[in-house]
């Protein structure tokens, strides 16, 4: 008889554990539905100029729209347009124009400008070198003055840093600022801003690039000799167009934005998210 009773309470304990785990696989099934349902996801890849643009921009949405979801990542101009091109992204960012081979191979991407932005030319805080023309900037980088003396400086040979090949910071450099003339075999070349500024803050007698958004408090902006007048690299010198170093910065898409593409595009040139832009130290398009 004690058996009996045992065996029933056990049925019944399983009985009723059993219609538990049914019950809340119903639930977590209507809610798995659901999520599927409500949530839009996108990516977003590519410069790392426009990187914390579009993190930003992001972040805010998402506060707002909090079923929609946005993926951000880095990597370079090439590897934004390379990925939306081929669809593994929803958008590219690129800090640079889009090169006729990719219009060749990627003929449906469309062309969106968020932002102006200026390449800061950046120094350690201890350099005492402040200004520098542009003909001087391009001899160092091709080599040509190897020594900080020979502008002004200290008696110390000069650390050249600069980006990598995937990135559109480089290429407008190489092309607004090099004159298309190759860079020093030297040059140490990094992947992202940030590694740049980095190498820069712990490396006294090194200069580097960076978009503008990237300089701040601890590395130092040199300001360009323009016609006898030192221009510093901030955001009023780029809208004016007093500053000389300075781009626009896009995100592609693959055919006519559409979806939570348009609606993120759309906030992003908005007020709110030009507020972003000029808070994250680069230029409203308005």
């Amino acid at each position: 008889m004690t058996h009996s009773v045992r065996t029933r309470s056990v049925r019944s304990l399983l009985t009723g554990m059993a219609m538990l785990l049914v019950a809340a696989a119903l639930f977590s099934g209507c809610v798995g539905d659901k999520d599927v349902a409500d949530t839009r996801i996108i990516s977003v890849s590519g410069s790392t100029t426009n990187l914390p643009i579009a993190q930003a921009v992001a972040e805010l949405y998402m506060d707002i729209h909090q079923t929609d979801e946005i993926l951000v990542s880095g990597g370079g101009s090439g590897v934004g347009i390379r990925a939306v091109g081929e669809g593994t992204a929803d958008i590219g960012m690129s800090s640079r124009d889009i090169r006729q081979t990719e219009i060749e191979q990627y003929p449906d991407l469309v062309e969106h400008v968020i932002a102006y932005d200026g390449i800061g030319v950046i120094v350690n805080p201890e350099n005492p070198v402040s200004s520098l023309t542009l003909d001087q900037i391009k001899a160092i980088y091709k080599g040509e003055i190897t020594n900080w003396r020979e502008i002004d400086g200290n008696d110390r040979q000069i650390v050249v840093v600069g980006r990598d090949s995937a990135s559109g910071t480089r290429e407008f450099f190489y092309e607004e600022v090099m004159n298309k003339e190759e860079f020093v075999r030297t040059q140490q070349e990094l992947n992202s801003n940030g590694a740049i500024r980095r190498t820069i803050q712990q490396t006294p007698d090194a200069i580097g690039y960076v978009g503008l958004g990237y300089v701040d408090d601890t590395v130092r902006g040199i300001n360009i000799w323009i016609d006898d007048r030192s221009v510093a690299p901030t955001v009023s010198n780029v809208a004016d167009g007093t500053y000389p170093i300075a781009r626009s910065l896009y995100m592609y898409t693959r055919g006519e934005a559409s979806g939570l593409v348009k609606d993120y595009l759309h906030f992003l040139l908005s007020d709110d998210g030009q507020a972003i832009v000029a808070r994250e130290g680069f230029v409203p398009i308005r």
